[in-house]
């Protein structure tokens, strides 16, 4: 089916600009879609397409606003048991840092690991203070011990340190399996105490 369009075009042949008034129907109609188009064009891109970027960019945030406020809300709402469970944990620190020993006590602790290590039935081959070692908030005190004993003496000494009022921990064991003239074992083991930077700074 053939559609002839020549006299749809014949329509368009001569027109002037200056008088639109005298355009044929066919030809204001093409006119007026003509410039819709590009009025709706020109101004999706110089209109629309920054607002619809604006409106995405306050989609965002109100999504970023509604999780800031979720979270808020939450916290608002736990305070309550956060402030209990913060005084809970600040208990539980400074009933820590009361065990730490300070400087003028780390002396005494020899004393207190002599008394535990003779009272197990233990015998001190070596008991000596290492180098401090500085770390973040604490400084370690390591102690190299060495002790002659039997298995049940090893063990009654561990559970005894543990025991202690300050705070020390055990690490590096080495038993020899090899027996002494008297039939003991040896062990060799380092302890180590701790101290609060802070407190030492104050």
């Amino acid at each position: 089916m053939n559609i002839d369009l020549s006299h749809f075009f014949e329509q368009f042949e001569g027109l002037e600009a200056d008088n639109i008034g005298q355009w044929p129907k066919v030809a204001k109609i093409t006119l007026a879609i003509f410039l819709a188009i590009v009025v709706f064009v020109l101004g999706y891109f110089f209109l629309i397409s920054d607002k619809i970027t604006q409106l995405d960019r306050f989609v965002a945030e109100e999504v970023s606003l509604k999780s800031q406020y979720q979270a808020k809300y939450h916290a608002v709402a736990n305070l309550e048991l956060f402030e209990q469970q913060m005084k809970e944990a600040e208990a539980l620190f400074a009933n820590q840092l009361r065990r730490l020993p300070e400087s003028h006590e780390t002396p005494g602790l020899l004393d207190d690991i002599t008394f535990v290590g003779t009272t197990s039935g233990l015998k001190f081959v070596k008991l000596n203070w290492q180098p401090e070692i500085t770390r973040e908030i604490y400084i370690e005190l390591p102690i190299d011990i060495e002790v002659v004993g039997s298995y049940h003496e090893f063990g009654n000494f561990v559970s005894q340190i543990a025991g202690l009022p300050r705070i020390v921990t055990l690490h590096d064991f080495d038993v020899n399996m090899k027996k002494t003239a008297n039939g003991l074992l040896s062990l060799k083991l380092q302890a180590k105490t701790y101290r609060y930077r802070e407190a030492e700074a104050k």
